[in-house]
C-alpha cells in the first residue's frame, strides 16, 4: 500500500550528500535500483536524477515496522528515506560518486509500489530500442539517458546566457504559420474557422526572424521548435530543436566571430573541451575537390585526388566514358589496405553502388610493389604508374576510383572514405575538430525538376562579385534561352554568403546574409522561376514588409539535438530527446499519429480518403 508523504521534506537528492555530511540525519527520495537482502541486514541502491545512494536497513537500528518495510522492497518502488550519514563500512566504491558513504536508515515510507519493469533499467541498455521507446518513461531512468538530458539543459542554459550578454533578445515566433513550399515538406494543420485552409508548423522561423529585423529587433535568438515532414535517419527527426539567431548591420565575420565564441563557451562550460579559434574556413568548392562532401570530416585524410587528365585518352571505357560525358575520375587512397580481401572490396563495390555508383575500380599494392587492379588490362604500364603516383600510393595501399559525373564521384568518394575510416576507426568520439564551409552555391540542379533550385533559400545573398553573371543569366532567360545542368553556366558557379559550421562530418548548423535590397530579391525570384504573382502569395506579408526599410542582415541555426549527440557520443539523436519519434515518424510510446474521431473531422470539414494501397 502507497503511503502519503505527511509533510515529510527532502534534504537531499541523491549525490548531494557527501563524506561532509557525516553524522547528519537526511531524507532522502527516489527509487530503488537495486535491493539486497543479505539476512538481518538490507542493502538498497536508492536512484533519481543525480545518481545512486547506497542505504542500509538493520532491524535493531530502523525499527521492526520499517525493515518489514524494507524487505518488501523491489525494483522501481519510489520510497523516502530518513537516515544516519555513515562512513562506509565494507570498503569504498569508487564508481560512485557517494561510494564512500552510505545512509544507516531509520525510517521508510514506500511513496509508491512498482511492476516488475519489461526491461532492466541500467546504463548501456542492451534491450531492443523499440521496448525501450514503448517504456519511454522506464527508458528515461537510465542514468545514461538522464546524463544526457542533463547535459542538454545545462548546454541550453549557456547558450542563454552567452546570448544575453551578446546582447540577442528570446523572442517567440508563431507556431501556426502560411505554408510557404521550398525545401521539405510541411506538416499541415487544418482550420475549423476557415474550412478548406491550412496552417503549416514551421520548418524554421526564417521569415519571421528576418521580419524581426526589419522591425528593428537588431539581435534575435530563439529555442526553436521546427517541423519537416520527411523520412528520419540517425541524426534526424520530425520535429527537433534549433538555436536560431539572427543579427543586423552586419555580413559574414560578424556571424561566425559571435558563433565561434559560443561554441567555445558552451563546449567548455559543459564537457570542459577548449575549442581552439579561429574555426578553420574552407570554400565550398575546395570541400567537394578534396572531401567529396560539404560536410567533410577533418579528423582523417585519406583525401579525393582528381586523375582526370590522366586517365582521359586512356584505354579502359569506364574511365574515357565519363570524362566525354563531362565526368571526372577521381580517386582515394586507403593506407595500408592494399591486401584487403577481394570479398571485402566487393563489398565496398556494392557500398559505392548505393551511392549512385555503376561500380568501383580499384587497384591493391602488395608489399612488394606489385599490384592487383581490377582495370590494369586496359592501361599502359605509365599510366598506372601515373595514377599510383598521383594518389601518393606505396606498398601496401589500397586506391579506389569512381567515375561518373561530378555530383556522383563526390557522393560515392565523400561516403566512402568515411566508411574506411568507421572500419579502420580511425577516429575518436572525443575528438572535436570544426570547421566552418563558406561560399555554397546560389542554387543546385534538381535532376527531378530538371531546373535549378535555391541550395538554401531565395533569401540568400550571393556574393557582390558574382552578381555579374547572375545579370547575365537573368539576360539569358529572359531572351528565351532554357538552362541545363553546366559547369560553365552562371547559375551552376555563383557563390552565396552562405555558411555550414561542421562537426566531425556532422552539419552542426548553417545560415546565409540574407538578400535586403529589393531588385536583387526580384532577379532572385526569376531565376528561380517564381512570377510575381507566386511571390506575393507566398512571401507577400515579407516583401510588403520590407518596402518600409529593411537593414542588411544575416542569421544562422545550430541544431541541437546533433549538437548533444555530438557532445555525449551518442549514436542518434533519439539518445538526447526525451520523446523521440521512430523511422516512420510515430511514437511509441503514445501512438501518435492515430486516427479521430469523424465529429473531429467533420468540424474542419475534412473527409478522409484511404488509399487502396
Amino acid at each position: 500500500m502507497a503511503e502519503s508523504m505527511k509533510g515529510l521534506k527532502r534534504t537531499h537528492r541523491c549525490t548531494e550528500v557527501s563524506n561532509m555530511n557525516v553524522n547528519e540525519t537526511v531524507t532522502v527520495m527516489g527509487w530503488v535500483a537495486k535491493s539486497r537482502n543479505k539476512g538481518g541486514i538490507i542493502f538498497v541502491d536508492l536512484r533519481d536524477r543525480s545518481g545512486i545512494l547506497q542505504v542500509i536497513f538493520e532491524e535493531d537500528k530502523c525499527g521492526a515496522e520499517s525493515f518489514v518495510k524494507a524487505e518488501k522492497l523491489r525494483s522501481e518502488f519510489v520510497v523516502a528515506i530518513t537516515g544516519e550519514v555513515a562512513l562506509r563500512a565494507g570498503g569504498i566504491n569508487k564508481n560512485l560518486a557517494t561510494g564512500d558513504i552510505e545512509i544507516i536508515a531509520k525510517d521508510i515510507r514506500i511513496l509508491s509500489e512498482s511492476e516488475t519493469p519489461p526491461f532492466p533499467i541500467e546504463e548501456n541498455s542492451k534491450t531492443k530500442e523499440e521496448i525501450r521507446l514503448k517504456y519511454r518513461t522506464l527508458d528515461l531512468r537510465r542514468p545514461d539517458l538522464q546524463r544526457n538530458l542533463i547535459l542538454r539543459s545545462k548546454v541550453v542554459s549557456i547558450i542563454r546566457n552567452f546570448l544575453a550578454d551578446e546582447g540577442f533578445l528570446e523572442i517567440e515566433t508563431p507556431i501556426l504559420n502560411k505554408s510557404t513550399p521550398e525545401g521539405a515538406r510541411d506538416y499541415l494543420v487544418p482550420s475549423r474557422v476557415h474550412p478548406g485552409s491550412f496552417y503549416a508548423l514551421p520548418q524554421s522561423p526564417q521569415i519571421f526572424k528576418q521580419l524581426l529585423m526589419a522591425s528593428g529587433y537588431d539581435r534575435y535568438y530563439q529555442v526553436a521548435k521546427c517541423f519537416r515532414d520527411e523520412d528520419l535517419r540517425a541524426d534526424r527527426q520530425p520535429e527537433f530543436t534549433q538555436i536560431d539567431m539572427e543579427l543586423s548591420f552586419v555580413d559574414i565575420d560578424d556571424v561566425l566571430d559571435v558563433n565561434e565564441r559560443l561554441l567555445a563557451r558552451v563546449f567548455k562550460e559543459a564537457i570542459g573541451v577548449d575549442v581552439p579559434l579561429p574555426i578553420q574556413r574552407m570554400t565550398w568548392a575546395e570541400a567537394m575537390e578534396r572531401f567529396g562532401s560539404d560536410k567533410p570530416d577533418i579528423r582523417f585524410g585519406m583525401e579525393l585526388k582528381n586523375v582526370t587528365d590522366i586517365v582521359k585518352d586512356c584505354g579502359f571505357g569506364v574511365f574515357t566514358g565519363a570524362v566525354e560525358n563531362g565526368g571526372s575520375v577521381r580517386g582515394i587512397n586507403v593506407n595500408g589496405q592494399g591486401a584487403m580481401p577481394r570479398k571485402k572490396i566487393d563489398a565496398l563495390v556494392d557500398f559505392a553502388k548505393g551511392y549512385g555508383a555503376k561500380g568501383l575500380a580499384y587497384i591493391a599494392i602488395a608489399e612488394d610493389g606489385s599490384f592487383k587492379s581490377s582495370f590494369a588490362k586496359f592501361m599502359t604500364d605509365e599510366e598506372m604508374n601515373n595514377l599510383i603516383a598521383a594518389l601518393e600510393g606505396k606498398p601496401g595501399d589500397l586506391l579506389l576510383f569512381a567515375a561518373d559525373r561530378d555530383k556522383i564521384v563526390f557522393s560515392v568518394l565523400g561516403a566512402l572514405r568515411c566508411e574506411m575510416a568507421s572500419q579502420l576507426e580511425l577516429t575518436r568520439k572525443d575528438d572535436y575538430r570544426f570547421l566552418w564551409v563558406t561560399e555554397f552555391p546560389v542554387f543546385e540542379w534538381s535532376d527531378e525538376e530538371e531546373r535549378y533550385q535555391a541550395m538554401h533559400h531565395p533569401f540568400t545573398m550571393p556574393m557582390e562579385e558574382d552578381l555579374e553573371m547572375l545579370e547575365q543569366s537573368l539576360a539569358e532567360m529572359e531572351s528565351g534561352k532554357g538552362f541545363t545542368e553546366s559547369k560553365d553556366s552562371g547559375m551552376s558557379r555563383a557563390r552565396a554568403k552562405a555558411y555550414d559550421i561542421v562537426l566531425n562530418g556532422v552539419e552542426l548548423g548553417g545560415g546565409s546574409v540574407r538578400i535586403h535590397q529589393d531588385d536583387i530579391q526580384e532577379k532572385m525570384f526569376k531565376l528561380l522561376g517564381i512570377s510575381e504573382e507566386d511571390a506575393n502569395d507566398r512571401f507577400g506579408f515579407m516583401l510588403t514588409a520590407f518596402k518600409y526599410g529593411v537593414p542588411p542582415h544575416a542569421g544562422l541555426a545550430f541544431g541541437l539535438d546533433r549538437m548533444i549527440m555530438l557532445m555525449t557520443g551518442a549514436e542518434s539523436i533519439r539518445d538526447v530527446i526525451a520523446f523521440p519519434k521512430i523511422k516512420d515518424a510515430s511514437c511509441l510510446l503514445s501512438d501518435a499519429p492515430s486516427t479521430v474521431d469523424k465529429k473531429q473531422l467533420d468540424e474542419l470539414c475534412i473527409e478522409v480518403k484511404v488509399s487502396e494501397e
